[in-house]
């Protein structure tokens, strides 16, 4: 009997564990809310380059300049903003469901995963990176 209450007890304790290691990449707060109504409000404005192939994802989560040659001259700084403010709102994102699950340190999990989202999701013919950070088409 002592030997089935140990064994029970270390189930217990693993499952509990495994449960407190489990990422809500779904939490929201007014924070997060936030970030994805701004992401949500830009997306209009990088759809025409990631539909062009000027952007594309990358593995780690960010929008990156695919082409800079493909956006005319008088263009590329507001092109560059853009991707400066959507990549300072993924990073504040990833930050802030960390922070929301109690533990900052999942901040670069949560950036992977998110980056392996943001390109499975991507639409056919965008530009996205591999595992080992060369571009394809998707």
């Amino acid at each position: 009997m002592n030997r089935l209450l140990h064994h029970s007890v270390l189930l217990l304790s693993s499952l509990f564990f495994a449960l407190a290691q489990a990422k809500d990449l779904e939490i929201n707060t007014p924070a997060i809310a936030q970030l994805k109504a701004s992401m949500g409000g830009r997306h209009a404005e990088l759809k025409p380059w990631f539909d062009a192939g000027v952007i594309g994802l990358t593995r780690d989560g960010n929008v990156a300049l695919r082409d800079a040659n493909a956006v005319p001259l008088a263009q590329r700084q507001a092109v560059n903003t853009l991707i400066a403010a959507e990549n300072n709102d993924r990073a504040a994102l990833y930050r802030e469901i960390a922070r929301a699950n109690g533990n900052p340190a999942w901040e670069a999990d949560i950036r992977a995963t998110f980056g392996q989202r943001w390109i499975e999701r991507a639409a056919p013919g965008w530009w996205v990176q591999n595992a080992s950070g060369q571009w394809q088409q998707k």
